[in-house]
């Protein structure tokens, strides 16, 4: 049965309650490498969340938002996330409880694959907490005749060296680990899924890549508050394995904003790109 994006963009958007306790979020933490020195991201009494623990809170996964009427046929093994983008209404609590809507919102015809495009609003009873926007590449799904959408806009490469540039090893379970907070497509720890996926073992999360870039932002940038963090996105341009060792590379372009990538030096790949961060205060 091929995609059919009537049915997935007429599929009323999955709403669930998703509750999260402080463990989950220490958990998470730990899953993007913050180190025993950073308290504030590590012990319950100090505890402050990052801004990237929406896209895991209460158990969400990427893949779960293909569980609706018309990707029945999707493979799961060959999707890809694209962007992320996460916009920040307050700061998390680190126990609550949020009501989310989760839509598939575009459906483009790549040819060889299909582009989905993701909303979630997340809210409390105090009213909206953050709102996710994903683009998921879902290879061998494309095909089924539907227009090809528009170019996605890429700001361009900020000018001059970086700011900064930080070192970061990868822990060799790495995904076993991040894996922990939701996230158990097998892709990240069985050779065999991620031989059938093209890889030659198993790939690091991408969104685990995601928050380990904004744990170092906001250490380095905001002194370890992430309470002023309004907005988060980035690409996803190549593929991470645990136990290399990333660079993430910082400009500082303006009052309340920076812009970043992630390399591995070992190799060349940039893995993450268009990265911007966005706070109060500029």
């Amino acid at each position: 049965m091929p995609l059919d994006p009537a049915r997935l963009l007429a599929a009323p958007p999955r709403t669930r309650t998703l509750t999260w306790s402080a463990r989950d979020v220490l958990l998470y933490h730990l899953g993007v490498g913050a180190p025993p020195s950073r308290l504030h991201w590590t012990l319950e009494s100090r505890l402050r969340v990052l801004p990237s623990f929406a896209v895991v809170a209460g158990g969400q996964d990427v893949l779960g938002a293909l569980d609706v009427p018309g990707a029945e046929s999707v493979d799961r093994t060959r999707v890809l996330h694209g962007t992320q983008e996460l916009i920040l209404h307050r700061p998390l609590p680190a126990e609550g409880a949020a009501r989310a809507r989760t839509a598939v919102t575009d459906a483009y015809d790549k040819g060889s694959a299909a582009v989905l495009g993701v909303r979630t609003e997340a809210a409390d009873a105090a009213g909206p907490l953050w709102t996710s926007r994903q683009l998921l590449f879902a290879r061998g799904a494309g095909g089924f005749g539907g227009a090809r959408g528009p170019a996605l806009p890429r700001p361009p490469r900020p000018e001059g060296p970086a700011t900064a540039v930080h070192r970061l090893p990868l822990r060799e379970d790495a995904a076993l680990l991040y894996r922990l907070s939701g996230d158990m497509n097998p892709l990240h720890a069985d050779p065999a899924e991620a031989a059938r996926a093209g890889f030659p073992r198993p790939v690091l999360q991408g969104l685990c890549t995601y928050g380990t870039a904004l744990r170092v932002l906001v250490d380095t940038l905001l002194d370890g508050r992430p309470e002023p963090v309004r907005r988060y996105a980035a690409r996803f341009s190549d593929v991470v394995f645990p136990g290399e060792t990333l660079e993430l590379r910082v400009w500082r372009t303006g009052e309340g904003e920076a812009r970043a990538e992630v390399a591995v030096p070992d190799t060349g790949r940039l893995v993450l790109s268009d990265a911007v961060l966005e706070w109060e205060g500029r």
